[in-house]
């Protein structure tokens, strides 16, 4: 055999047949990294360069990398491989991926003869992993939000640069709003909006903000017709891309020359178009590059369609919840107010301002935990439970406990719910606090069921926190008692009562909005405004209220109290003195004499079922209220008398001739209260005399 290797014949035969195996090029490289001896194996991407230098064939786009590659393996012993771009000659177009593997050449003194290199195309090779990898950079980034435009963002920042130079993103109009995407048979006719542009070129221009439609005759078209991608070379002489000339001439500035169309569709209804643009210097997209636009398209359009029925199912509860929310009803007596309030995502967020007698206000802010129709439901259900407890005058206190007797009734509910259902699994937790400011006292009365306590700006500008003991929060089954917390507060103070994203931390944050609470202009819609800016980044997605209220007192003429006598000249004393203020303060006859009624009835029943002391208070403010207390604890009934009956018509008389009349309990006894509206005026007393 070694015989037969010193044939001439016989050793160019073996040496031919071992290259043509080796699919690759191959070159013997002198220490000045000239070519002594080349071979080009068929279908190969060099030409004959013998005494020229490899770089210079071979048109590397880093010689100064190659230098050292083939300088290091020369004076090792072991082999070496290395990745580069190349230009070899008669590839004008775009650069090839060039595997080398150099070989150190030694004679039997070991002594260097050169550096064999082996040179393999991996272009085709390179542009299948380029494309592979792809499809599994979006589904790792595209979906982890569930706002339309940032999936948008996010897709085309994972295409530019590994995959496109440039990549756009157009949605429907009425998709970026909620609505339900149009079928293919209509998406052509049917407005679209940018919602992401990348690139990693300079564009002269951009496409237009405002919505536009796909012009007919056109690539775009044609994919929203029939949802398949489409592969463009993007010949100057088309004229199809003139109908959008700002952003063809951009595009044509920028070196595109491959275009790449994808519909995001999904069961047949069009979300929008992907584009993709390949520019001077990268290979133009290629057949294979249809199905991993399509693979990427659909999974984009699947992450957009979930945004989009979360943008709309968040859009109706933000809906529900504005609903439930008190509408603005003009300056009340004693109290000036300001509020703030926003959905969004991880709580219902609610406040509330109720009118109640003796023009004191109430003052509620809360929050449900979740987001949805459901937490904006719940919301609701409290607040209305709160309005009918208001509305029997009941302590902050007692009125968080039957408040949360309800709330563990919901949450029963919730967990008889069938299991499928994704509320079953959900707690219900909730926070409340609720004041009541009395202006005539300037005192304010407020209990907590888990819910941070208000901040207070006296007129001063100093800031303070109450000592407010927070009670469990409400649906829990902690017995500990909410207790109620009483403190009285300047005229002219601010009241800031804070819930959700207004709540962050102790830290930097709660600190930005306790300054712009304490430092703001004196006007309170400013001082919201200025709390709004302040808000944390994390927070300004969430749901979150704030409530600011102004104390006012009433004046010292608009409030008298008196004390009457136990016996039968009590009913004409609270007339005489009733018919002297109502005439001070120039309130109309019919009116008055409503009132003088009233509070003979009021003082009357007093007497005959309550105990002393009585007194008697009226109140003038935006209505006219009449008090009288007492420290029995009997609760007065309205009764219907019958003909011949004596008695049972004075709770009778004074529902009708007082909209608004009730019984309240304090730690002394009740007092028994009524309001007349003084415009319009109250009923005409025709036929009604005077007990």
């Amino acid at each position: 055999m070694r015989d037969a290797l010193q044939d001439p014949v016989l050793s160019r035969a073996l040496a031919a047949a071992l290259l043509s195996r080796a699919g690759a090029d191959m070159a013997v490289l002198d220490d000045h990294l000239r070519i002594t001896w080349a071979y080009r194996a068929p279908g190969g991407t060099a030409v004959d360069g013998v005494g020229r230098r490899f770089d210079e064939v071979y048109r590397l786009d880093d010689s100064e990398a190659f230098e050292r590659f083939v300088r290091s393996v020369r004076s090792g012993h072991e082999p070496g491989r290395l990745r580069l771009k190349g230009h070899p000659d008669g590839q004008e177009t775009s650069a090839r991926s060039l595997l080398l593997t150099a070989h150190r050449l030694h004679d039997a003194c070991d002594e260097p003869l050169g550096v064999l290199l082996v040179v393999k195309d991996e272009t085709q090779a390179a542009r299948a992993r380029r494309r592979a990898a792809v499809p599994a950079a979006v589904r790792e980034a595209v979906g982890k939000t569930l706002d339309l435009t940032a999936t948008a963002r996010d897709l085309v920042a994972c295409l530019v640069p590994g995959y496109a130079h440039i990549a756009t993103v157009d949605i429907v109009d009425d998709v970026l709003n909620g609505q339900e995407p149009p079928p293919a048979a209509a998406a052509e006719a049917s407005p679209m909006r940018r919602a992401a542009v990348r690139s990693t070129v300079t564009l002269a221009a951009q496409a237009a903000a405002g919505p536009r439609l796909s012009a007919p005759r056109t690539p775009f078209a044609r994919t929203l017709a029939d949802l398949r991608p489409r592969l463009v070379d993007l010949d100057p002489a088309l004229s199809w891309p003139d109908l959008d000339p700002r952003w063809t001439r951009a595009v044509r500035e920028a070196g595109a020359h491959s275009l790449l169309i994808a519909p995001l569709a999904l069961h047949g209804a069009v979300l929008g178009l992907l584009t993709l643009y390949r520019c001077a210097g990268d290979d133009p997209f290629a057949a294979a590059d249809l199905d991993t636009a399509a693979d990427v398209a659909a999974h984009a359009a699947l992450c957009m369609d979930n945004a989009r029925r979360y943008a709309r199912d968040h859009t109706i509860a933000a809906t529900v919840q504005r609903r439930l929310l008190p509408q603005w009803s003009g300056a009340r007596a004693g109290l000036e107010t300001a509020h703030v309030h926003r959905t969004g995502a991880g709580q219902s967020c609610w406040y509330d301002v109720i009118d109640l007698p003796g023009a004191r206000t109430a003052l509620v802010v809360g929050s449900v935990a979740g987001d949805g129709i459901d937490s904006a439901a719940t919301m609701g259900q409290l607040r209305m439970v709160i309005r009918s407890l208001a509305e029997l005058d009941a302590a902050p206190d007692e009125l968080l406990a039957r408040l949360n007797e309800c709330a563990l009734r919901l949450a029963e509910e919730r967990a008889a719910l069938p299991p499928g259902d994704p509320l079953h699994r959900e707690p219900l937790t909730a926070t409340c606090a609720y004041a009541v400011y009395d202006p005539s006292t300037r005192h304010c009365a407020i209990a907590s069921a888990g819910h941070a306590s208000p901040l207070v700006l006296s007129p001063e500008g100093t800031l303070h926190e109450p000592d407010v003991v927070p009670g469990p929060e409400l649906g829990s089954a902690d017995p500990e008692p909410v207790t109620c917390t009483g403190f009285t507060v300047e005229e002219g103070s601010v009241l800031a009562f804070r819930g959700g994203g207004f709540l962050p931390p102790p830290g930097p944050a709660d600190a930005a909005l306790r300054r712009a609470l304490a430092g703001a202009s004196r006007d309170l819609t400013e001082v919201s405004d200025a709390m709004v800016y302040a808000l944390p980044d994390p927070a300004v997605g969430d749901g979150a209220v704030l409530l600011l209220c102004r104390t006012l007192s009433l004046p010292a003429d608009h409030v008298t109290c008196v004390e009457l006598p136990q016996d039968g000249t009590s009913a004409s004393a609270a007339r005489a003195v009733i018919r002297e203020r109502c005439a001070a303060w120039h309130i109309d006859d019919d009116t008055a004499q409503a009132a003088e009624l009233i509070g003979s009835e009021l003082v009357t029943n007093a007497i005959r079922y309550g105990a002393p002391p009585i007194r008697l208070r009226l109140i003038l403010s935006d209505a006219l209220t009449c008090e009288v207390s007492d420290t029995g604890r009997a609760a007065p009934r309205l009764r219907h008398a019958r003909t011949m009956d004596e008695s049972g018509r004075g709770l009778y008389i004074v529902a009708r001739f007082a909209p608004r009349w009730g019984v309240r309990y304090t730690e002394a006894g009740k007092v028994l209260w009524t309001e007349q509206s003084l415009d319009p005026p109250a009923p005409a007393l025709a036929g009604h005399g005077a007990p």
